[in-house]
């Protein structure tokens, strides 16, 4: 079980990556930054894949879609000079703390 979890915080990594990586593609215009980003959603999907093995599915998509927008978001403010308001930190934060709460839930 602890593995999956690995396996879903990699699966998260790879997807921010990829997605901080789309402004690089063009549109889709640059061959090489296409395939980077293509590739690296298809590893996050196949590492997803395994993690549903171990960890309901409902849970690890929660996670990695909470997470995966709070990676992407800081990835944003610190190296994609996006801003960061009260609005979109108190999100951010709400976001959190629903990933948190969901996953206290299954370990009941």
């Amino acid at each position: 079980m602890v593995a999956a979890w690995f396996l879903l915080i990699a699966a998260i990594a790879v997807e921010v990556l990829s997605t901080a990586s789309l402004p690089k593609s063009d549109g889709f215009r640059d061959p090489a930054w296409t395939a980077f980003v293509l590739g690296g959603y298809a590893l996050s999907i196949w590492l997803l894949a395994l993690v549903v093995k171990e960890i309901p599915v409902s849970i690890a998509y929660a996670v990695c879609s909470g997470l995966g927008t709070a990676g992407i978001a800081v990835l944003g403010l610190f190296f994609l000079d996006e801003p960061l308001g009260l609005v979109k930190a108190g999100a951010l934060a709400l976001i959190i703390i629903g990933v948190v709460v969901l996953n206290l839930q299954a370990s009941h």
